[in-house]
């Protein structure tokens, strides 16, 4: 019995094994296309109807995700075939960013590890890296503000969007958490896992680092250390797991956004994102968002930053369901336009389902 099942699987393998291959040159076939006519190797539109319509038929017992795990390393596979991408990151590797980058363009590609949100931006902005993968928001502890204000100078788009489950982990040479004296990870981790460090090693010294993995590498180097940071890392640097999932939250999430130069296609699924400053009166708040609730669109976010220029001037950062080149959204934005000092659309892109 055991042998007509591994015999049935291993014929069922040699068909994706054909299949996947035919994928591939079709691809190269499409690629040949695509620049001749100096079109975007990566379309997130394409990717994203792509993604919706295998998941719609999907039957199981794969789930949703395990869906667009597979086909999105087949994707990324597939590119490597006919063309190098660049991936700038938030770096370095082991990093949370440099996770999302994997999960969502796959691990074939080439990617360009950076050192902060700014040099990703740079990357990108002179053609050194395709894309730029970084960080804009975590559920436990909101906006990044260093993202938020590149884009107020940047020319640069937001292309899409992903969400990564954060779960952290005190990764140490030591088996034991008695052991623990000092702790090493970035500000935001230590605050996401708050609650957990007070309980379990109260009297631990917590040391910010500019990474997760830097502070993986600084546990690696000695007695009485420990890190939080991801499994990845926790294999990289050859750590033990003493304890998992100690963030407080169990909704810890954090998105993240993919930026470049181009702009993306309607989906009928879509978000977009915009940055406005307004003229200093009475109830001017009020007044710019007024036209998205008469045309009954749903804001999904709105944030605040001081000028860096100005003193008590304004920048608001706000998403919004629907493309940007819908009537709705195209008139709600014109009506925006005439009560600010600036308007400022950062990307239509499809929403991350």
């Amino acid at each position: 019995m055991l042998k007509q099942l591994r015999k049935k699987i291993d014929h069922i393998d040699e068909k994706i094994l054909s299949l996947l291959n035919q994928r591939a040159l079709e691809v190269i076939k499409v690629s040949k296309v695509k620049k001749k006519n100096k079109i975007n190797t990566y379309i997130p539109d394409r990717e994203a109807t792509m993604l919706a319509r295998l998941e719609a038929i999907n039957k199981g017992p794969f789930s949703s995700q395990d869906v667009k795990d597979v086909f999105r390393e087949i994707l990324s596979i597939c590119r490597a075939q006919r063309a190098t991408m660049k991936i700038a990151y938030l770096g370095p590797e082991a990093t949370f960013t440099h996770i999302a980058a994997i999960k969502k363009f796959g691990k074939s590609l080439e990617y360009i590890e950076c050192s902060s949100i700014g040099d990703v931006f740079t990357e990108v902005e002179r053609g050194r890296a395709d894309y730029g993968v970084v960080p804009i928001e975590n559920s436990t502890e909101g906006a990044v503000n260093h993202t938020l204000d590149m884009f107020i100078n940047s020319d640069l788009k937001i292309c899409s969007e992903m969400y990564l489950p954060i779960k952290h982990n005190l990764l140490s040479k030591h088996k034991k958490i008695s052991a623990i004296k000092k702790v090493y990870s970035h500000e935001q981790v230590f605050a996401q896992c708050r609650k957990w460090l007070e309980k379990n090693i109260p009297n631990a010294k917590l040391t910010p680092c500019a990474s997760t993995t830097g502070a993986a590498m600084l546990a690696a180097s000695g007695k009485g250390k420990a890190a939080i940071a991801s499994k990845v890392a926790a294999e990289e640097y050859k750590l033990s797991l003493v304890a998992s999932s100690i963030e407080d939250s169990v909704h810890n999430i954090t998105r993240f956004l993919i930026i470049g130069n181009q702009e993306v296609k309607s989906t009928a699924h879509d978000k977009t994102s915009v940055v406005f400053s307004m003229k200093d009166k009475s109830g001017a708040l009020h007044d710019v968002l007024a036209p998205f609730k008469r045309s009954n669109i749903n804001l999904t976010k709105i944030e605040s930053r001081p000028s860096k220029t100005e003193a008590w001037k304004y920048y608001f950062f706000v998403d919004m369901v629907g493309h940007k080149d819908s009537p709705t959204v195209k008139n709600a934005l014109k009506s925006l336009g005439k009560d600010c000092l600036l308007v400022k659309v950062l990307g239509s892109y499809p929403k991350e389902s």
